[in-house]
Parts: C-alpha cells; sequence; structure tokens
C-alpha cells in the first residue's frame, strides 16, 4: 500500500513543481526537474566557475585566475592589479610599443584561484610554472563558461526520493550555485523556479522561462562569446582522430549502459566502424553546416546501433569530447569521449 509518508511527501514536490512557469511544463526540455547526472546540470555549473580566462595575458592559464591584489612587471613598469579592470594595464603596456621583450612576470608570493573556487598559496616562480604544467596536461577539460551572467538570487526546488523529503533553497552567488551542484547526489532532483534573469556577453537582460531556454542561452554563448573560443577547432579534423566512446546516451531516458564496451572509428571516406569485443559493424557518417549549426548524421543497421541513427545538432566539442543534441517534443543527447 502506499504510505501516507509518501503521498504527502509526492503532493509536497508536485506543490513545489507547480511554482514552474506553464511554459517550463511544457517546454522542449526533457523534465522540469534535472539531476545531478543531466546535461543541463553539468552545464549551470561551467556558467557558475570562477571567470579565469580574463587574466590570460598575465598567468596563461584558462583553470585558475591570480587572486588580486598582486603587482606584475612589464616593460621595467609595475602595474598594480586590484581588479579586473586592470589587466587592461598590461595590454595596453605590451600594446605600446614593438621595441621591447613584453614579458609578464608576477611578484610572488599570490593567490591561485582555480576553476573550482580552491585557493591555493603562491610562494615563488618555480612552484607558479609547476602548476601551470600541470593544468597544461589537461587542454581538453571542458572549461568555464563565459558570457552568460545569472542575476541571483535564484530559487531551486528539491525532492530527494531516497527519504520522500521535499525542500528549496536560495542561491545567492556563482560560488553558492557551483557548491550546490557539486553537492548533489544521484537521489536528488532539482526544478529551478523561473523566470530567471541573465546577462550575455553582448550586455544584454534577457528573462529564462524554462530549462530549454536556459539550455539555448548556454549554447549561444559557447558559440558566439569570444572568450569561449579561444582555440579554434576543426571539427572533422577531431573526429577522424583516434577512437570514442559513449559516456552518455538520453533518448526519452538514459540508456548509455546500453553502449557501455563499444568503440566508434570515424574515418575519412565517412564509414564509422563499431567494435564491441570480437563483433564490428561498419556503418556512414557525415557532417554538414545548416542554418549555422554543425550536424552530425549518423547511420547504422543492427537494432541497437540504429538507435543513433540521427541528424544530430553539435553543442561543443574539443578534441576529446563531442557534445551532441536533438531537439524536437523532448531533446535527447548523444556524448562521444575520446578513448
Amino acid at each position: 500500500m502506499f504510505s501516507l509518508k509518501k503521498y504527502l511527501s509526492l503532493v509536497v514536490f508536485l506543490f513545489l513543481l507547480s511554482c514552474q512557469s506553464e511554459m517550463d511544463e511544457q517546454g522542449n526540455n526533457t523534465q522540469g526537474t534535472i539531476t545531478n547526472s543531466s546535461p543541463l546540470t553539468s552545464y549551470l555549473q561551467r556558467v557558475a566557475m570562477v571567470q579565469t580566462v580574463q587574466d590570460n595575458v598575465i598567468d596563461g592559464s584558462t583553470y585558475c585566475t591570480i587572486k588580486p591584489p598582486y603587482t606584475v612587471t612589464v616593460n621595467n613598469t609595475q602595474i598594480a592589479i586590484n581588479s579586473a579592470a586592470d589587466y587592461k594595464k598590461v595590454t595596453d603596456n605590451i600594446n605600446a610599443s614593438n621595441a621591447d621583450d613584453d614579458i609578464v612576470k608576477i611578484n610572488f608570493p599570490v593567490t591561485m584561484v582555480y576553476y573550482n573556487y580552491i585557493e591555493k598559496n603562491i610562494p615563488n616562480e618555480a612552484d607558479f610554472n609547476s602548476l601551470i604544467d600541470y593544468w597544461n596536461q589537461y587542454p581538453d577539460l571542458l572549461s568555464k563558461i563565459n558570457g552568460l551572467n545569472i542575476n541571483y538570487p535564484i530559487t531551486i526546488n528539491i525532492y530527494n526520493s531516497a527519504n520522500q523529503a521535499a525542500s528549496s533553497t536560495t542561491i545567492i552567488s556563482d560560488q553558492a550555485f557551483f557548491n550546490f551542484i557539486k553537492n548533489l547526489n544521484a537521489s536528488q532532483y532539482i526544478s529551478l523556479k523561473y523566470p530567471i534573469s541573465i546577462v550575455d556577453y553582448n550586455n544584454q537582460t534577457k528573462s529564462l522561462s524554462n530549462n530549454s531556454d536556459f539550455e539555448n542561452a548556454i549554447k549561444y554563448a559557447i558559440d558566439y562569446c569570444p572568450e569561449n573560443n579561444i582555440v579554434t577547432l576543426d571539427f572533422v579534423g577531431a573526429i577522424t582522430k583516434g577512437s570514442w566512446g559513449i559516456p552518455y546516451y538520453f533518448s526519452d531516458s538514459e540508456k548509455t549502459s546500453s553502449y557501455s564496451g563499444y568503440s566508434f572509428v570515424f574515418k575519412s571516406d565517412k564509414s564509422v566502424v563499431a567494435t564491441k569485443g570480437s563483433a564490428s559493424e561498419t556503418g556512414q557518417w557525415d557532417s554538414s553546416v545548416q542554418n549555422n549549426v554543425r550536424e552530425l548524421k549518423l547511420t547504422f543497421s543492427s537494432d541497437l546501433l540504429s538507435k543513433l541513427n540521427n541528424n544530430w545538432k553539435l553543442f561543443e566539442f574539443n578534441n576529446s569530447q563531442v557534445r551532441l543534441r536533438d531537439v524536437s517534443n523532448t531533446t535527447n543527447y548523444l556524448y562521444f569521449e575520446k578513448k
């Protein structure tokens, strides 16, 4: 029999969800609720990461930033860095003449802040160089999504399926949002309370009405904010190198485990070979740009692999990860990751 405790908890949960706008309930995203494994959740956490690109002219890393205040010396000129506005003083000094060496010398000690808000004291240049060398070993980490700033506070409704408890919380900052997502467990379901106000990279304020709006705003930032495109990559060149696995596949529900153990090799002749153990199947792939959106078309014939057949739209990629989606009545996702 359905217990009274579970019934009351479900009523509370549904009441919390009713706070969502009607557009959210009827939006194109898969559900109004998301979990710690949902694609949108990882994108939201990357939106909330520490801004690290702005001082690349000083530290050369997109995964950490130097915490002001500190000083640097450029072309024998000492410059105080008290805020992000002072980075321009460094670039202005570098661009002032072509006859100097333009070496940016950091005056230690400094405090480094990682993309995940962890801070570390760096006493000298040797420790600094070791830290940058460490981050340079991971050039394909999916880093901070720049060009989208959330106007806080925002409210998040939470349902814990482990104890049938419903609650809500107010988030007041990027750091609080990052840590909230970081600490989500598999039994927690969350829903953002809309509308949510954001500022895009053109400094335009926009109101988001549902999860699909948020994901599309993130996609826009990835595509068009210059700070997200500091490295030029070739999609066809990337996907035709090495073999790929499927770390995530969602089609009406998550079905990643069905493709565990498969390796996919995309060949330059537009064939794609899927291998699992001693069994293999050759399908076809193609890529084109339609309405400024890169597509990846897959064609297989077997019952299992043909479920991947689609004109997938590219969400983002680098040399190690390819993230695709298909937006119709629901939003489906297919991720490839370099093996």
